[in-house]
């Protein structure tokens, strides 16, 4: 039997957990890197999964202090799918928002950790990675949550949605600053569709209502995600304002496409700025690849006429595209992602301002992961590092790569060697020591 593509290579599990300490590095850690670097993904416990998204989570962290790279652990996320074999839907068809993967991101609010998936509850870790449980805000959670929640800079709410395959399909959450949940209110789609990612501005609230549409045989069937792309269904972006929180959702049309990652949203006097990784569609006959790659580009909604430009930024194939997240929702001038072409990878910097970008290549054989963004200063949008995993195909292990991110194309700031393969994943951040 062939192994399957998102089981082999660097896709493939590792089969344990591990901690080690004192990490080697060549060249030197900046000392004001005091915190966490976390990054999750897929990491099937029994070595099997029937799509690359549905593996067991695993959570890869690297603790940085005083300029030294003092340990790496990875721990599988203990959610009662993993311990106990729990399904997110019973034979009576109940749903159990604890039974999830917990896979596919890290994020800290309010003082706690959370490991995300987008059919789930958020499982809460410790600081040194190991699970405390499913979070549900105090029982007021119903939904799912989406793996990727937005932090307001200037308020610290939480905003997020949880999608469904049944009525209400997707309901939008906000959670303030000290982590109670607020407000959950129901938005009105048609159907049940792929909600992966939304985008928050100062003002705003953006959702993506794209034509990637539940699809009842595969799901029957257990044959992967249980999504197909729909030549049927609209594309449009839905903009609520924050400052009704219960009003109306206005949605504005665009072009068939799809989107994975929002990079960053902002408000402009009468129009808001959206960034994300475009797909021209995706899973037309098959959900287990990408019938495409994304690329870079720029909806500008006017919200007096109810026009939308869109325009392609870049035309480089790229994913996982981040800012730095203190100027989440607001007009970060610069924006990061990956570039994986076969066995070579690259990370992109674009400055939203000028058009311009820079590249740090990794060489044949390396293939970064996404970056996350770790600030040197106070200031928003300042100066900082680029963090990432780096998979060395010849030497079948990992580093931890650190950028400068003002001078992306330099050699690394440093590289610590992991003692052990970090297989290709989603998201992660850098946690800064509180």
């Amino acid at each position: 039997m062939t192994t399957p593509p998102y089981l082999s290579g660097n896709y493939a599990p590792v089969t344990d957990e591990i901690t080690a300490f004192e990490l080697a590095c060549t060249g030197t850690i900046p000392e004001d890197l005091n915190g966490w670097f976390v990054r999750n993904g897929p990491n099937p416990h029994d070595a099997g999964s029937p799509h690359w998204f549905f593996g067991d989570g695993m959570v890869h962290g690297v603790r940085l202090e005083g300029g030294r790279a003092v340990s790496y652990r990875n721990r599988w996320v203990r959610t009662t799918r993993f311990t106990d074999g729990a399904q997110g839907i019973d034979a009576q068809g109940n749903r159990d928002y604890t039974a999830g993967a917990a896979n596919t991101h890290v994020v800290r609010h309010a003082g706690r950790t959370f490991a995300l998936v987008e059919s789930s509850f958020p499982y809460e870790l410790t600081r040194e990675l190991d699970t405390v449980g499913p979070y549900d805000f105090d029982g007021k959670l119903t939904t799912a949550m989406t793996a990727h929640p937005k932090t307001c800079p200037v308020t610290g709410e939480l905003h997020f949605f949880g999608y469904n395959f049944v009525e209400p399909y997707l309901t939008y959450h906000r959670a303030d600053a000290a982590g109670n949940l607020e407000l959950s209110r129901v938005i009105d789609v048609p159907a049940a569709t792929m909600h992966h990612d939304f985008a928050l501005t100062a003002n705003h609230v953006l959702f993506m209502d794209l034509p990637v549409v539940f699809d009842m045989p595969t799901a029957v069937a257990g044959g992967g995600m249980p999504f197909r792309w729909s030549d049927d269904y609209q594309a449009r972006l839905g903009v609520l304002r924050r400052d009704d929180q219960h009003g109306a959702v206005r949605w504005f049309d665009i072009e068939p496409c799809y989107v994975f990652h929002t990079l960053n949203a902002h408000d402009e006097p009468g129009r808001i700025v959206l960034y994300a990784m475009r797909y021209p569609s995706m899973w037309r006959d098959t959900s287990q690849g990408f019938d495409t790659g994304a690329t870079l580009w720029r909806w500008t909604l006017d919200l007096a006429t109810g026009a939308v430009r869109e325009e392609r930024i870049d035309d480089r194939i790229a994913e996982f595209p981040r800012i730095d997240d203190r100027l989440a929702g607001l007009d970060a001038r610069f924006g990061h992602a990956s570039i994986s072409e076969g066995d070579r990878g690259a990370l992109l910097r674009y400055d939203l301002h000028t058009g311009s970008s820079s590249v740090h290549d990794f060489g044949p054989g390396r293939v970064p992961a996404e970056a996350a963004f770790a600030a040197a200063d106070e200031t928003p949008g300042g100066a900082g590092y680029l963090m990432a995993y780096v998979y060395d195909a010849a030497e079948n292990r990992s580093d931890l790569v650190i950028l400068d991110a003002d001078d992306l194309a330099a050699a690394p700031v440093a590289t610590i060697h992991l003692p052990r393969r970090v297989p290709h994943g989603f998201h992660g951040n850098w946690l800064p020591d509180l």
